[in-house]
């Protein structure tokens, strides 16, 4: 690949190391690509409100793919720019019914957006007595189900600790159709169901347009099967080490894995 034009990279198993930290190496390389005048976009399942942090840690503050794709946030002047592909309560309740009879024993919460990460006005991430964080984050407001899926949401998430994700994936795409996309982001008993054809690989390419930057001239860097479509779309994709099958399956090349700096090991070739 020509030297890009256009980073983009997931976060959680990518850029950060396996204890969620941005290693001194990888800030470094991706300081010298964004002085290099080559953006730097984080593409990540994460919601905005979990993007500041490490933003601030690579000194980031273009935009950021969040939501695996639902959002597009304006990092440095805290400002939600684009939401695509909301989920409406009359969809959200068909398929909560579906997946209750797919999964049972599931518990549910909704990842809602205001005008900026956190707005005092949005509450952010509702979720129902059952539903478990893998995270054990304490994070979101517990909920009737009604008020879980009583109003559009970015993204619909759904936890069973007894299964994991790549089952849960299986048993929902057996009854779901063809009006949402499921995905997940860690392997332990977590998906994202998301509106139909709304993935990191849309909200990169609004980036690349409101840039002026081609895919070819784009590299991506991904690990879980949120991630799929972002490196199919981008001129060059790369794969973690440590990155799930899916992920492994598409890639134009495998670095090393997040404990060793994968991101940076490629990217030190051109800054």
């Amino acid at each position: 690949m020509e030297k890009p034009q256009l980073i983009a990279s997931d976060v959680d198993g990518t850029l950060l190391d396996p204890f969620e930290r941005l290693s001194p190496r990888t800030a470094e390389v991706v300081g010298r690509a964004g002085q290099a005048g080559v953006p730097v976009v984080l593409a990540s399942g994460r919601p905005p409100r979990w993007i500041p942090s490490v933003a601030s840690a690579a000194g980031l503050t273009g935009y950021a793919v969040c939501a695996n794709g639902a959002v597009l946030y304006d990092i440095g002047a805290d400002r939600v720019v684009a939401v695509n592909g909301l989920l409406e309560p009359m969809l959200l309740t068909g398929v909560v019914a579906e997946l209750e009879r797919a999964l049972p024993g599931c518990g549910f919460a909704a990842e809602r957006i205001g005008a900026r990460a956190i707005d005092p006005e949005v509450r952010n991430l509702v979720i129902e007595p059952g539903y478990r964080n893998p995270w054990g984050d304490g994070e979101g407001m517990e909920s009737p189900r009604a008020e879980v899926i009583g109003r559009p949401a970015i993204k619909l998430l759904v936890s069973h600790p007894g299964m994991k994700s790549d089952e849960m994936a299986a048993a929902a795409g057996a009854v779901l159709d063809s009006s949402v996309d499921i995905t997940f982001s860690a392997g332990f008993g977590l998906i994202e169901v998301a509106a139909r054809g709304i993935t990191k690989a849309t909200g990169l390419a609004e980036v690349a347009e409101r840039l002026g930057v081609s895919p070819e001239r784009t590299i991506a860097f991904g690990d879980m099967p949120n991630d799929v479509e972002m490196l199919r779309w981008a001129g060059h994709g790369v794969a973690m080490a440590n990155a799930h099958p899916a992920v492994l399956a598409v890639a134009d090349e495998v670095t090393g894995p997040n404990s060793e700096d994968g991101v940076a090991q490629v990217l030190e070739r051109w800054f």
